[in-house]
């Protein structure tokens, strides 16, 4: 392998799967396209598309919010200018695995709500799904349109060492990112405009019209009204509920702005009240009604639920749908495969412990050390405690908030997330990365855009890839088979 500047100081991580280099330190064929034409350019020229990428991204108000951060809560998106490249196989497999998924899991959310043939059967046991936050009572024998309740999903993938995928989460209430993955396509159009379609790379620029056309199949009616609900611009994801809105065509539109009357959903204009008939809410089901919910939320919209349940208007995705992406319910996937499927799991999901169950807590405490424990309803990489990183005394901490309430935790082995090369002080260094594939699923089944959000642990040796603690971005390639 040529030893120019790019790679004066790329060195693999040990036992860790690298994207571009094969273990027998070659390039991957897949990467050799791109890795041609970066050696074509100096290390000047590189240094300004990074720079480039910076001003566009701020020119363009990419941000996200971090609430708890001391130098201000508005923050430009990190992004990385060497794109992660995916080959046909590998897509083929990943889509075959996250469409089973989704599968599973909208036939779980609808049994659940309905006749619970898999709690009846002992599948998934009863006390876990009653004791989670996200289940809605309120949701008990509603009809759904063509029985869809995740219209839209972001599965977090990760390669471990051993070159498989591996589940690490499903995201079913409110997917946030694929703004980001819109946006770092564009920038990778201006940074390498000869070397996308020398490289035969799928294009995602068709997500938005997809994601309309989902939401229109939900109406009976030829031109249905449909609107992005926003819980406001102090929102971490505002920037992508604005894009999105934009993009379709469509209003954004907060809860002040929409009225309930006869049991029907208006939205505020200045020609008088208009019927909304779809909406594509990007508020938390806790805050979507304060007359059945949060009676202090001033997000939602009073009396929204019963327009809900009348069928008077859809709301995407269907509140409820959390239930299926706590963490205490994902250990059951595999298991809902084969349940309601009858199929062997394609994507794996990480070995995972149920602290609720003494002899997993002992053995998790026994090898605290290899274990990453996470609450059942957190996100965000907030609340974990990394055993390989942790003190004694944080350890100490962790477990006995554990102690007071096991059911609420999991844990898993630390995995070796695979590395990508990064730009990083004039030079390529590996740097750990997940993927969120988009799937939007709808009357004539489920479409996944070909690519996704890929996450990277700027930090070196981090294995954290989300915004909030530091981790930043880069565009996905998939090539065309």
């Amino acid at each position: 392998m040529d030893k120019g500047f790019l790679f004066s100081s790329y060195d693999e991580l040990p036992n860790t799967w690298d994207e571009m280099i094969s273990n027998a330190a070659e390039i991957r064929p897949q990467y050799e396209a791109i890795i041609d034409s970066l050696k074509k350019i100096s290390q000047e020229e590189l240094s300004k598309k990074e720079e480039l990428s910076k001003q566009l991204f701020m020119s363009q108000g990419v941000t996200f919010t971090v609430y708890n951060d001391n130098e201000g809560i508005e923050k430009i998106f990190p992004f990385d200018i060497i794109p992660r490249i995916i080959t046909a196989s590998e897509w083929n497999f990943i889509e075959k695995g996250i469409k089973q998924r989704i599968k599973a899991l909208n036939l779980f959310i609808k049994d659940i709500y309905n006749e619970q043939f898999i709690i009846k059967d002992g599948i998934v046991p009863a006390d876990l799904i009653y004791s989670c936050p996200n289940y809605l009572r309120e949701m008990k024998g509603v009809k759904v349109p063509h029985d869809v309740y995740v219209h839209i999903a972001g599965v977090d993938l990760i390669r471990n060492n051993d070159g498989e995928f591996y589940v690490l989460e499903d995201n079913l209430r409110t997917p946030s990112g694929v703004s980001y993955m819109l946006e770092n396509r564009e920038i990778s159009k201006r940074l390498y405009p000869g070397i996308l379609p020398k490289n035969n790379v799928r294009s995602v620029s068709n997500y938005p019209n997809l994601l309309y056309k989902k939401l229109k199949e939900l109406s009976y009616k030829n031109n249905p009204n449909i609107v992005l609900l926003t819980p406001g611009i102090y929102n971490s994801a505002y920037y992508e509920h604005s894009t999105l809105a934009r993009l379709m065509g469509i209003e954004l539109v907060e809860g002040s702005d929409l009225v309930v009357k006869n049991h029907f959903v208006y939205m505020k204009t200045t020609n008088g009240l208009k019927q909304v008939d779809v909406i594509y809410r990007r508020v938390d089901d806790d805050f979507l009604d304060p007359l059945e919910f949060n009676a202090n939320s001033v997000l939602g919209v009073a009396g929204i639920m019963a327009c809900y349940r009348k069928g008077n208007v859809n709301i995407i995705n269907a509140p409820g749908t959390g239930v299926a992406d706590d963490k205490a319910i994902y250990v059951f996937v595999p298991e809902m495969i084969h349940y309601y499927l009858n199929e062997e799991p394609i994507l794996k999901n990480i070995e995972t412990y149920q602290l609720g169950k003494p002899e997993e807590l002992k053995h998790v405490v026994e090898n605290i050390k290899t274990m990453v424990i996470k609450k059942t309803d957190g996100s965000g990489g907030y609340g974990m405690l990394m055993g390989h990183e942790a003190t004694d005394e944080e350890i100490k901490d962790y477990l006995a908030t554990v102690q007071k309430n096991p059911s609420a935790f999991i844990a898993q082995p630390i995995l070796k997330l695979s590395t990508a090369p990064c730009y990083i002080n004039g030079k390529l260094s590996p740097r750990c990365i997940d993927l969120r594939p988009f799937a939007l699923s709808g009357k004539d089944g489920i479409d996944i855009c070909p690519g996704g959000l890929t996450r990277v642990a700027l930090k070196k040796g981090s294995l954290v890839v989300n915004s909030s603690q530091g981790g930043g971005s880069k565009d996905t390639w998939v090539i065309q088979e």
